[in-house]
């Protein structure tokens, strides 16, 4: 009878042993989970806050960063025969990038709020950048599909693109650069390239605040 006491508690106790463990690790899962879209989240609102804030957006460096090589050629040619249009083009992005602000939210938002332990664990492997790079996965082509039609609609309403186009006339610097067919609709190709810069810009933002953040970040997710 004694032994088979013994036998019950050494049971009783290597069952409740089990369950503490798994009620730890769902506990510690939950905190990642809930760090990682925290930062996330705080990244999102830091980087859609610049894009509403022209005066902000023109002096972010990592905006700049994110233009594209093709429309740095182009404005690298502009700069040679209209250097004007090359700051109009700058503001005019800018502004383009405030009317993007309440599109992109809920795409970020909802990619956020949707992700789960198995993204935590992506994280925890995935080293610097983890994070915004598994949010730029999740979303950076609905961005681009979501934003472009905007970003094309503001430039031409701004005047923007035809006067590049006039003023790049007869060099065919367009058609080296974007493709042959940018002659006939070089309106896509432009507001295409300012729509990457855009996204992509937006996704140096979140990572620089993860990268702030990146001792909780951690912290949270290394105890899973």
């Amino acid at each position: 009878m004694k032994i088979k006491t013994v036998m019950i508690a050494t049971v009783g106790v290597a069952t409740l042993a089990t369950t503490t463990q798994s009620c730890l690790a769902l506990a510690t899962s939950s905190i990642g989970l809930s760090i990682l879209k925290q930062i996330l989240l705080g990244g999102i609102t830091k980087g859609l806050g610049i894009f509403a804030d022209k005066n902000a957006f023109l002096q972010n460096n990592l905006i700049d960063q994110a233009l594209p090589s093709e429309l740095r050629q182009i404005n690298s040619v502009l700069e040679k025969i209209a250097p004007s249009l090359v700051q109009k083009e700058r503001e005019y992005i800018a502004e383009a990038a405030a009317y993007t602000v309440n599109i992109a939210e809920p795409i970020l938002v909802n990619a956020v709020n949707s992700l789960t332990a198995e993204d935590v664990q992506r994280v925890a492997n995935g080293g610097k950048g983890a994070a915004t790079m598994l949010l730029k996965e999740k979303t950076a082509e609905q961005l681009m599909l979501a934003i472009q039609p905007k970003v094309d609609q503001k430039l031409n309403e701004f005047g923007i693109v035809s006067s590049i186009n006039m003023a790049l006339q007869g060099n065919q610097i367009l058609g080296s650069i974007l493709g042959s067919n940018s002659a006939m609709s070089a309106t896509s190709p432009l507001s295409r390239l300012a729509s990457e810069q855009l996204v992509n810009g937006l996704f140096k933002l979140v990572e620089q605040h993860e990268q702030q953040n990146s001792i909780q970040l951690l912290d949270a997710i290394q105890k899973q």
